[in-house]
């Protein structure tokens, strides 16, 4: 049977991998990739606490027995969902402009903020 600590787990190695593939990785796509790994992490664990924070319903038309489950954490990986989304679009429109001018993605080469 799976567990809150399963997904807990989960989350901590996904976001292990997308932190070292954000902090090693010279390609500045690679280092999208790794931010965007580490977003879904988050998520995975924000959807585990809120599937595994179940309340007793004691409502008087209510039979026994049921549970209710909060969407907070459904609610808060939507949002996260929406601003990876964001910052993916601008994160790439900026590599390809940095691109066309440079000629080049490495993150190490791109030092200036001046063209």
């Amino acid at each position: 049977m799976l567990t809150v600590n399963h997904f807990l787990i989960l989350g901590a190695i996904l976001f292990c991998i997308g932190l070292y593939g954000a902090l090693t990785k010279r390609n500045a796509i690679a280092v999208l990739m790794g931010i965007e790994i580490m977003l879904n992490a988050v998520n995975i664990t924000m959807v585990a606490f809120s599937a595994f924070n179940q309340v007793k319903v004691t409502a008087p038309n209510v039979p026994d027995g049921r549970y209710s489950t909060f969407l907070t954490g459904q609610i808060f990986a939507i949002f996260i969902i929406t601003v990876a989304a964001a910052e993916a679009a601008v994160a790439l429109a900026m590599i390809i402009a940095i691109y066309r001018k440079r000629n080049t993605v490495d993150v190490g080469e791109i030092d200036m903020m001046k063209w």
